[in-house]
């Protein structure tokens, strides 16, 4: 399965769980994709990332890799990275929502509902 298909379970016709590496590159790709365009969070990254993407979801594919299933590789504070950033309750309530919506779009398990959960 390629990161840019939906993760249906193709002998069931169900969406399955976030399961491994190739789960958490659909759900991070989808859901930057989606901050890239979101009126409130677009601008913010653009300022903070520029236009070279490729390291930021890098590293949250090692982050999610980490925070869902224990797999070393990720370094970094969270919190003190974006402490620095122009970001206010409403961004963050933004993330969170559109972080559930990307999961819920493709994905549906435990380990799914481990990840929104890992937010708040």
């Amino acid at each position: 399965m390629q990161a840019d298909e939906k993760s249906l379970d193709n002998n069931q016709g169900k969406m399955t769980d976030i399961k491994d590496e190739t789960s958490i590159k659909i759900l991070v790709d989808d859901f930057y994709t989606s901050v890239r365009g979101d009126l409130l969070l677009g601008p913010v990254f653009a300022e903070a990332i520029g236009g070279d993407w490729k390291p930021h979801l890098d590293k949250m594919y090692l982050f999610w890799n980490a925070a869902l299933f224990g797999k070393p590789g990720f370094k970094g504070n969270p919190f003190m990275k974006h402490l620095p950033l122009p970001i206010k309750a409403d961004h963050f309530e933004r993330w969170v929502d559109l972080f559930g919506l990307t999961v819920d779009k493709h994905f549906n398990g435990v380990v799914a509902e481990d990840a929104k959960k890992e937010l708040v």
